[in-house]
């Protein structure tokens, strides 16, 4: 079936098409229920049926009698460590966890947050708390205690699962003192910390809330899986917010694993038995999705790194991947493969490796500017896939169908619309907007199975951010628009949470940081264009009267301050001392009008400013200061 068949079909009886979809994974109870809506009207899918997401990665696979193919290839440059788990390796590892878990006095229905860095203990903890109804949450290893501690106390786990440490490229970071820390700031307290001892030598305080993951686990029996109903919540994940307050995305468990094992074949073109790689961590939406559920489910060996794409120890170490684990599909966000340009441009790392085993390279995270496509097409001729998805979607939206039919590559455009998904482009008062007109970019409802299920414990929020702006649709926070033949391009985001790298981070939030130094009179976080991460933070400061604080003192503090709330991952390196931020007369500032002088984009001075006079102020002091100092 072509892909306009294929996607039309979807929209015009999107039962049917699911209710198909879902025979393609076991149930311990089939639904009989396809499409439904919850007490406010938003919809549902499979809710009558029962199954278990740990059986589908793992169980399944060895009752089919594949318990010997290598499920997980561990590949860690950063320790330079090698280790391939077989499906009946990880099956026994997770079910011993489980039971160790329950011997803990958790249970079903119960949170767990997971605070691990790239190794596969972390997806070891995910499928043990599926296998048992626990909804898990992933914290990314890079935040700092405060934010571990916000979350700590939206989905108050009764249990923390973390590993002694993390790496990064020239540094160890002990990470049971700042889960300490965090407990300590948290108004929540977990009852216990199982901990996972590296010995690489971090240092791991001991406190009575400890437990020993290797103890824990040898000393436990294999839990069985649980039966949870379709929409239980398998997970809760945190992505910033307008408001600095993160959203806890809740994920259900049935319309999840449908979607994924859909995605796995009829997105990303991967056959089971073959080498899957999301370049990514598990503390993001593609870690957990495509490193962990989606290619097991699918019965993929799926590649888990503990590494950086240069530094580790150079920029040749994804070739080296793909070519030593002959992997077939890979994953990565155009950040990575930028890092990689800057530092070998003329690809003379790539001619080191046979990389005749690769198949297709997808990218997403933030947008695939062209020049990179470019250069990844002209040193690697496979197809360099652009698609776009949200945390909230957890799975993409935006593609081009591998498994389907390949279409072909429009620079700058992230593919059509994926089966499922009737995406228009919207203007302001909801009317949809002709072809090469930019718009709100905005899901017709139903979404299709596998999309976030609500935000943990705020109903309200999740339907005024989501539902509310435009009625019948799901408001995805991004502009764009679609050409004549139906290709979308996004253009980036409407509100003020920005992207670096990939990871999605408030300004708001940074604000407030920013604002609580005490030479700050106010200030503006912006995101402005960067090569290499997409985006990066810029702060511009007002400093109060009679402080006499050295430019250099001010940028290195409030840099500081960024790193110790939010952790290094909001690369925020450039603060910029303003006489007076541009504001409306009502006294909101013009973030949108800061962006486009710092970036050079051309502009219209809005009607609603106070003083036009500031606009050349503003451009003075940014002629003066040199971003690509910091860059």
């Amino acid at each position: 079936m072509k892909y306009l068949e294929f996607y039309q079909k979807s929209l015009d009886n999107p039962e049917v098409f699911w209710k198909e979809q879902a025979e393609h994974i076991q149930w311990y109870k089939k639904p009989q229920t396809i499409l439904s809506k919850d007490k406010n009207e938003y919809p549902l899918w499979y809710a009558d049926g029962e199954l278990n997401a740990c059986y589908l990665a793992l169980d399944k696979h060895i009752e089919d009698g594949y318990g010997e193919q290598i499920a997980i290839i561990y590949d860690s440059p950063v320790t330079q460590t090698v280790k391939k788990y077989t499906y009946h390796e990880v099956k026994s590892e997770v079910a011993k966890l489980a039971g160790g878990l329950l011997s803990l006095g958790i249970k079903k229905g119960e949170t767990a947050v997971i605070y691990m860095p790239m190794i596969p203990q972390a997806a070891f903890a995910m499928l043990a708390c599926a296998r048992i109804g626990v909804t898990h949450s992933v914290v990314f290893g890079g935040f700092a205690p405060h934010e571990l501690a916000i979350r700590i106390d939206d989905c108050k786990p009764k249990i923390i699962l973390t590993a002694s440490s993390g790496i990064e490229v020239d540094r160890l970071i002990a990470y049971k003192p700042l889960v300490d820390e965090a407990i300590d700031l948290a108004s929540h307290k977990p009852k216990k910390v199982v901990v996972f001892n590296r010995k690489l030598g971090a240092r791991v305080p001991f406190k009575k809330y400890d437990v020993d993951y290797d103890a824990l686990v040898y000393g436990s029996e294999e839990a069985d899986c649980i039966s949870v109903e379709s929409t239980h919540p398998l997970y809760v994940l945190y992505t910033s917010g307008t408001t600095g307050k993160p959203k806890g995305i809740v994920r259900d468990t049935g319309g999840y694993a449908t979607a994924l094992k859909f995605s796995m074949q009829n997105i990303y073109g991967a056959q089971p038995g073959e080498v899957f790689w999301a370049a990514s961590d598990v503390g993001w939406v593609v870690g957990h999705s495509y490193i962990v559920y989606g290619p097991l489910i699918n019965r993929n060996t799926t590649v888990l790194f503990e590494g950086k794409p240069i530094k580790t120890p150079d920029a040749s170490t994804f070739w080296r991947v793909i070519a030593e684990h002959q992997v077939k599909v890979m994953f990565t966000a155009p950040t990575a493969i930028r890092a990689i340009k800057k530092e070998d441009p003329n690809g003379e790392f790539i001619k080191q490796y046979d990389l005749s085993c690769l198949r297709t390279q997808f990218l997403a995270g933030e947008r695939c500017d062209v020049a990179t496509l470019e250069w990844y097409n002209q040193h690697i001729p496979v197809p360099a896939i652009d698609h776009w998805w949200q945390t909230e979607s957890g799975w993409p939206m935006i593609a081009n169908m591998m498994g389907v039919e390949f279409l072909p590559i429009k620079p700058g455009s992230a593919g059509k619309a994926v089966t499922g998904y009737h995406i228009q482009i919207l203007g302001e008062n909801g009317q949809e907007l002709n072809a090469n007109e930019e718009g709100y970019v905005a899901i017709k409802l139903p979404l299709p199975p596998g999309t976030m299920l609500d935000l943990w414990n705020d109903s309200e929020r999740f339907h005024s951010g989501y539902l509310q702006k435009f009625p019948g649709y799901y408001f995805s926070g991004d502009g764009g628009f679609k050409d004549d033949e139906g290709y979308i391009f996004i253009t980036g985001r409407v509100d003020d949470v920005i992207n670096v790298a990939g990871h999605r981070l408030s300004t708001a939030e940074m604000e407030e940081i920013v604002a609580s130094h005490p030479a700050v009179a106010e200030c503006a976080v912006i995101g402005v264009n960067d090569d290499l991460r997409g985006q990066i933070p810029l702060a511009m400061v007002v400093v109060k009267t009679g402080n006499e604080i050295e430019h250099f003192q001010l940028e290195y503090e409030i840099v500081h301050l960024i790193r110790d709330q939010i952790g290094a991952v909001a690369c925020l390196r450039n603060v910029m001392v303003v006489q007076r931020l541009p504001k409306t007369r009502s006294g909101k500032i013009l973030r949108k009008l800061l962006r486009s002088i710092v970036d050079k984009i051309d502009f219209q001075i809005p009607s609603t400013i106070d003083d036009e006079n500031i606009i050349d102020e503003i451009q003075e002091v940014m002629n003066a200061y040199s971003l690509s100092k910091q860059r």
